[in-house]
């Protein structure tokens, strides 16, 4: 028992010898394992489980008799170590046994319980002795993992303040200094896919256009993920700060030798250029307010070496024609109709001033506006043609804006009461409603409006209704029925019954020639003046 063997198979050599000793046999053995006592495998067969098991664990840890069924005597004797019980020994016999007989099972108890304690000692030693090579190894890659760590934060120390040396000087030296700890050539973009900077050399001739639908999409989806995005040829991280995107910068790796390193120095790099495009978003950012400014000067009106100098200050030649446009887009808010409005006109060339008077997007444009093109230009960035662009007369010095402004508005509100309100009007094609737009006679014009519209106002005021709105829009329209009730979004039916309501209202035969004329420009009349489509 003292062999070499573990704590069970010391238990067995024990219960094995019980019977050489006397009369004896082996019932069943128990060791004590984490507070519970674990049952031995049986050595014969028949032997009581369960109701054993509670016996034992009646005694508590002291020697005494327990039952079962068939023998006459029987007895579980405790095996000890300087810790306390560690085992039982449960032997039966079929008669009472001697003294002598039972000196030789406490002397087996006592070498078993000394068997047990050296066992047990010895799975300690080795146990601690595995515990040891295991500590000894931990320690080495311990060891190993401290050295990489502080060779890790050198060089990420290193990088840092390389960094934040080059942000202090511009985006040239973030992209330079990227390069310079990569190896691969950098490029910086703008949010649209512009090229700002490249560092490095391979630079492509011409540099590729990014389309708008694609680009997007490749900076929401660097904005939801954290850390470099791989791209194609290339590792690109998003420049943002507070939710704002300013651009973008890339590792060009064709050969995809970009590991941990360089994406540790491309998204620091990408942190320092947010900084700096911040700071210049600032700067832009305040160039704009003042240029904001300056156009609500000039159109509620200022002097012109006032707005001269002020011009000049903010790079805009205010010398020669320029004309007012109005812009207003249904659904989309202000903000985003004005940045639309700015990416579309430098698109297309032209030279302007941008600014808001509540919804309403005004440029003040130098030379020919573009109206149509501005139109389609916008519509295609916000992704809906739903807007009335209004295109204001020639204005050759600063004084002359407000009458501009009040022309491009006239020329907005044509177009949202026609029955197309999408689209373009310039006030130089309004023709004889230029006449109704400059405001003369204006009491003669409402005489003229109220003797043709006159019952029709009266029994929208009296009912809720729109007659007068359905009668113009149905003139607008030609006459044509399925152009009108489109544009009034109703059924066919339910525009030809509000024209025979009509006809009984106004007491006009609505097919005359002279008198759908009259109606017609009484119409054009309340939608200047009064009317609200």
């Amino acid at each position: 028992m003292f062999d070499g063997s573990d704590e069970h198979d010391v238990l067995r050599m024990a219960m094995a010898a019980v019977s050489s000793l006397g009369p004896c046999t082996t019932e069943a053995g128990y060791l004590r394992v984490d507070d519970a006592w674990v049952r031995a495998p049986d050595v014969k067969d028949g032997v009581p489980g369960t109701d054993l098991d509670d016996q034992v664990e009646a005694l508590a840890s002291e020697e005494g008799a327990v039952r079962i069924p068939g023998r006459h005597w029987c007895h579980a004797i405790t095996l000890r170590s300087p810790q306390g019980v560690i085992g039982y020994l449960v032997v039966s016999a079929g008669a009472c046994i001697s003294d002598d007989e039972q000196f030789l099972l406490n002397a087996l108890a006592h070498q078993t319980s000394a068997a047990l304690s050296n066992a047990e000692g010895r799975r300690a030693e080795r146990e601690h002795a595995s515990a040891l090579r295991r500590a000894h190894s931990e320690r080495g890659r311990a060891i190993s993992q401290l050295k990489e760590s502080v060779a890790e934060l050198e060089f990420q120390r290193s990088v840092h303040e390389a960094l934040s040396q080059a942000s202090t000087e511009s985006e040239e030296g973030i992209a330079d200094m990227a390069r310079a700890f990569t190896g691969l050539p950098v490029a910086i973009e703008d949010p649209f896919g512009n090229l700002r900077v490249w560092s490095g050399p391979g630079r492509p001739e011409p540099y590729p256009e990014a389309g708008l639908v694609r680009r997007e999409q490749e900076v929401h989806s660097g904005m939801r993920r954290a850390g470099p995005l791989r791209s194609g040829n290339r590792l690109t991280c998003v420049a943002q700060h507070r939710g704002k995107v300013f651009g973008t910068i890339s590792l060009i790796d064709p050969g995809r030798t970009a590991g941990a390193h360089e994406e540790f120095v491309l998204d620091h790099a990408c942190v320092a250029l947010a900084l700096e495009m911040s700071h210049q978003r600032r700067l832009a950012e305040t160039e704009l307010r003042l240029r904001r400014e300056l156009v609500e000067d000039l159109i509620v009106g200022t002097d012109d070496a006032g707005a001269y100098a002020r011009s000049e200050a903010v790079g805009h030649d205010l010398h020669g024609p320029h004309r007012v446009v109005v812009l207003q887009w249904r659904g989309k808010a202000a903000d985003t109709v004005a940045d639309a409005v700015s990416r579309s006109a430098a698109r297309l060339g032209l030279r302007f001033l941008l600014g808001r008077r509540s919804r309403t997007t005004v440029l003040a444009v130098r030379g020919a506006a573009a109206p149509h093109a501005l139109h389609e230009a916008v519509a295609e960035a916000l992704g809906s043609p739903n807007g009335s662009v209004g295109i204001g007369g020639r204005a050759d010095s600063p004084t002359e804006f407000p009458r501009s402004y009040e022309e491009a508005l006239r020329a907005s509100g044509f177009r949202r009461r026609s029955c197309t309100p999408a689209g373009a009007t310039a006030y130089d094609e309004l023709g004889f409603y230029r006449i109704l737009a400059s405001g003369d006679n204006r009491q003669e014009a409402q005489e003229f409006v109220r003797e043709w519209l006159g019952p029709l106002q009266d029994y929208d005021a009296q009912h809720h209704t729109a007659l007068v709105r359905t009668l113009s829009l149905y003139l607008d329209c030609g006459g044509k029925y399925d152009d009108a009730a489109a544009a009034l979004t109703i059924h066919r039916s339910t525009l030809r019954y509000r024209l025979g309501r009509i006809r009984e209202v106004v007491g006009h035969d609505l097919g005359d020639a002279d008198t759908r004329l009259n109606l017609h420009i009484a119409t054009r009349i309340w939608q200047t003046q009064d009317g609200s489509l």
